[in-house]
């Protein structure tokens, strides 16, 4: 059909081997392809191990991950692949698999077994398997490509690039039903829509990000904006001892309250000097960090990390969308998660690659322990990836 765009570089590549009638190729490129397969919810939810096949007829439909509609609460989709429907069917299924039925993409293919058995050789001869990690990909249909949902949902750049996802999909389906539950309860302990609803709002709130982070990073945003210049790194660890100290002096003064004057206990001097122990120390472990991000280029030769609330927001971007895969959230609650993620990074930061630097160093500060070991070295392949590839939302969606 002339003029049809494709979602993705998925269904592209399949339409194209259709056209000219190359079915080796059409099941090359089905055989590295996620196939997700339609299911009752209610059924999956009473026994989540078990894909049951729902055929209209003659044909069991099955659809790549470009071309999966809307999510909605009572249809879910198994993801699963071309091997294995060549080892669960047998003869009472259907006579055809149906590929991204209604649509330029679509094929019927036999199901005899000696189709069966080609499809297991397509699929022992596929390089990979499903969107690779590392990697831009992106919905060029059913996903907002401009925009301020699009600027919200690159937002999730990082994690989108590090997962192998879309980085525009809002109705998002991700790697099924079942796994973005289980992904969900593993990393997250979510379970529920009263647990996703709860993290989204305090990701969105940066309430997940340490305060003592970001007391020390506010501490040198307030120099840098009074000297009007770099702050050096011991006058930064003197401000924030000060700025300490006279917190707890504060504390342990008496405040006048509608019952009268409370005097309040002083603070030990054993614990504040152990906090401020501790925030020099954090100082001297970001000055590293942002040492090791000039010398890979993800901070230029002068730069320093404003905040590290980025690492809330990016992943705030993808847990509205990690809610809707999990059917915890709707597409609706998304969307508006999604422009709050974005309308907060741009009242923080002033760039794409700020916003950035201060992701990477938030997951640094969480996870890598100044190993500069697989938590720094992905993140920065992600940065590399988002402000260079030409297909990267970054290069094609203005900061403001």
């Amino acid at each position: 059909m002339d003029g049809w765009t494709a979602p993705s570089a998925i269904e592209r590549e399949l339409y194209e081997a259709k056209a000219r009638g190359d079915w080796p190729r059409f099941l090359d490129a089905l055989a590295r392809s996620e196939l997700f397969l339609p299911q009752h919810r209610a059924e999956v939810d009473a026994d989540p191990g078990q894909a049951r096949f729902h055929p209209a007829g003659a044909t069991l439909a099955v659809y790549t991950r470009g071309m999966l509609p809307a999510p909605d609460q009572h249809t879910v989709y198994l993801r699963q692949s071309l091997a294995w429907f060549a080892n669960a069917w047998d003869d009472r299924d259907p006579a055809y698999l149906a590929v991204n039925p209604g649509c330029p993409a679509e094929a019927y293919l036999t199901t005899r077994p000696e189709d069966r058995a080609r499809w297991r050789a397509h699929w022992d001869a596929a390089p990979s398997w499903g969107l690779a990690a590392d990697a831009v990909h992106a919905l060029h249909t059913g996903g907002p490509l401009h925009g301020p949902v699009a600027h919200g949902l690159a937002v999730g750049g990082h994690l989108a690039v590090t997962n192998g996802d879309f980085w525009n999909a809002l109705a998002y389906h991700g790697g099924g039903y079942t796994r973005e539950r289980e992904r969900l309860r593993k990393s997250w302990d979510i379970t529920d829509g009263a647990g996703w609803l709860d993290t989204l709002q305090r990701l969105l709130d940066t309430g997940m990000v340490s305060p003592v982070w970001e007391y020390a990073l506010r501490v040198r945003r307030a120099l840098a904006s009074d000297f009007a210049g770099p702050v050096d790194g011991e006058h930064w660890r003197h401000a924030a001892e000060a700025g300490l100290r006279r917190s707890a002096e504060l504390a342990a003064e008496p405040r006048l309250t509608p019952d009268g004057v409370t005097l309040a206990q002083p603070r030990p001097a054993a614990e504040v000097e152990g906090e401020i122990a501790g925030v020099r120390r954090l100082i001297g472990r970001i000055a590293r960090y942002e040492q090791r991000f000039r010398a890979d280029g993800l901070l230029p030769e002068d730069g320093w990390v404003r905040s590290v609330e980025a690492w809330d927001l990016g992943r705030a971007s993808q847990m509205a969308r990690w809610g809707v895969g999990a059917r915890y959230g709707t597409v609706e609650e998304a969307e508006r998660a999604v422009l709050r993620a974005g309308e907060a990074a741009r009242g923080t930061y002033r760039s794409w690659e700020d916003f950035s630097a201060g992701y990477v160093l938030g997951r640094c500060l969480h996870f890598d322990e100044e190993e500069f070991g697989e938590w720094y070295t992905g993140a920065l392949t992600a940065h590399r990836l988002l402000t260079t590839d030409q297909a990267s939302p970054w290069l094609n969606i203005p900061w403001r």
